[in-house]
């Protein structure tokens, strides 16, 4: 797919992406232009899996900011599933934890 997008899938009631690599300024306007793309089709759920990333800095967050917001504005769920610890201590830090539904599976996501 690409260097930040491993595999999206669609099922009945979301999609889910998964994530990988380094989400830092090199590759952010490619993960920021495929989850674009990916929230213009409105899925009820999106669900993003963040266990294969290895790095975000701000602009990677920023990006899932600007895509929770995108999802909120169409009434949909957005949940960020199994990031790495180091990927977590990021929203940590910034208290975006709590902005954030952060879930341990994807299973939990699904049920939102």
């Amino acid at each position: 797919m690409t260097d930040t997008i491993k595999q999206i899938r669609r099922l009945p009631r979301a999609t889910v992406v998964e994530a990988q690599g380094e989400i830092d300024l090199r590759f952010q306007p490619e993960f920021q232009r495929a989850m674009l793309e990916v929230c213009a089709e409105k899925p009820p759920v999106l669900v993003v899996h963040l266990g294969e990333v290895s790095y975000m800095d701000s602009s990677g967050v920023g990006t899932l900011v600007k895509i929770a917001q995108t999802v909120r504005h169409y009434d949909g769920k957005l949940a960020l599933v199994s990031p790495t610890p180091r990927v977590r201590s990021v929203f940590e830090i910034t208290t975006l934890d709590r902005y954030f539904t952060i879930l341990a599976s994807e299973e939990e996501a699904l049920a939102l």
